[in-house]
């Protein structure tokens, strides 16, 4: 543990806190350099729940907007403008010696701030902004007249920091031979697991019987953002050959936004009786709902993100599969099971081969299990953090 001890404001323009990726990385960062002794402050959009020991500060209420806000959206124009205003007076306040920003939103503001205070910026890459933007629909595509002027937006936004952090090394390795960012001045600080909390256990019949699930059904878990880029629609797509072949699977598909399109299209199919989608989950009860899966699925189709559930499945002792590319190679290694990018075909017959081979079920799990414990556990979080401030921070920074 550092001697020294940070006063870290931190930016995050989303509705903090919701349950799901992002989010789950900004409170476990807190969290743990809070038990190290820092002082965190962080500064969110207007709605989101309340997290325990956390200290934030709030945007001033927009009142026709309450729900969460994921991903790109016309809304967050203006709700960062009010952000930006709440980050200077926060920031005044407050008087940080480090800016930590999350999203390209929050390294936009942070980029103003740290010129107005004079104070290191960290910024916390997760995910290119315009690839994000594509995958939802924000922009056409490449060929957009307005890829351009935000591809060059976001090189920026990057350069602005001390530092980049990315979750995954083929973040990092994105940023570097993508977008020319100089390695020096990104490393990569992975998600972080509480291998305590999220560990292999008895499947719990009161949350089984709470869903209405029958108790002869083998369960398949899915757990995050409900959305064609995180391959949610693909997962229902393949679910028709998967029963076909393996007649007692039944899917427990969890998250949000919308799940109430899941279900119909589920229903459309013919095979409404075999998925559960009981949309949000409280990340603090996650465990208990991961827990009655035999097998799990991370189906994601962006390839610039991380994969915040994965780690998570694996500290359960879960087998995960999950499509083949570089970011789920980096989690789970040999003992991943990947199916073709894209392919539903190809992931129906991963997900029918794992239910009927106790073998493979039970070695990946353990092996997941294992890694879990000896990569993803979340005390690495915050003297990985402590050392990245040291890093950018001049002795005379902390002034606390």
């Amino acid at each position: 543990m550092s001697d020294v001890r940070f006063r870290v404001l931190m930016i995050a323009p989303t509705s903090f806190f919701s349950d799901y990726g992002c989010h789950i990385r900004i409170a476990q960062e807190a969290h743990e350099l809070q038990r190290n002794g820092h002082t965190v402050l962080i500064a969110t959009y207007h709605n989101g729940d309340a997290v325990e020991n956390l200290q934030v500060v709030r945007s001033w209420d927009v009142p026709w907007i309450k729900r969460t806000l994921v991903g790109s959206s016309r809304h967050k124009l203006y709700l960062d403008v009010v952000l930006t205003w709440r980050v200077l007076q926060a920031a005044w306040q407050f008087k940080p010696d480090i800016i930590h920003a999350h999203l390209h939103e929050g390294g936009l503001i942070g980029a103003i701030l740290k010129r107005i205070i004079r104070k290191p910026l960290i910024f916390d890459y997760q995910g290119s902004m315009t690839a994000e933007m594509i995958d939802h629909h924000f922009l056409s595509g490449y060929d957009s007249p307005l890829y351009k002027p935000l591809y060059a937006l976001e090189t920026w936004i990057n350069r602005q920091a001390d530092m980049v952090l990315t979750s995954s090394e083929n973040a990092r390795r994105m940023l570097i031979e993508e977008f020319g960012h100089p390695a020096a001045h990104v490393t990569t600080v992975a998600d972080g697991i509480d291998t305590s909390y999220f560990a292999p256990q008895p499947a719990d019949d009161n949350v089984r019987r709470m869903l209405g699930i029958p108790a002869d059904r083998r369960i398949v878990v899915y757990l995050g953002l409900l959305a064609p880029y995180q391959g949610t629609n693909i997962l229902i797509e393949c679910i028709p050959q998967v029963i076909a072949a393996v007649p007692d699977a039944h899917f427990l598909i969890m998250g949000y936004p919308d799940p109430d399109s899941y279900r119909n299209y589920a229903e459309s199919l013919g095979v409404g009786s075999y998925v559960t989608l009981p949309g949000r989950i409280r990340y603090l009860d996650s465990h208990l709902y991961l827990g009655l899966g035999e097998v799990a699925v991370a189906p994601k189709m962006s390839r610039s993100e991380g994969s915040g559930k994965i780690p998570q499945y694996m500290a359960m002792g879960l087998p995960v599969i999950t499509f083949d590319s570089a970011v789920s190679r980096q989690y789970l290694g040999e003992a991943g099971i990947y199916a073709q990018y894209a392919d539903r075909e190809d992931l129906a017959r991963c997900i029918i081969e794992t239910l009927n081979n106790e073998t493979i079920r039970t070695q990946a799990g353990k092996t997941n299990r294992d890694m879990a414990l000896l990569h993803h556990s979340i005390q690495h979080i915050g003297p990985a953090l402590e050392d990245v401030y040291a890093a950018v921070s001049t002795p005379q920074t902390p002034s606390h």
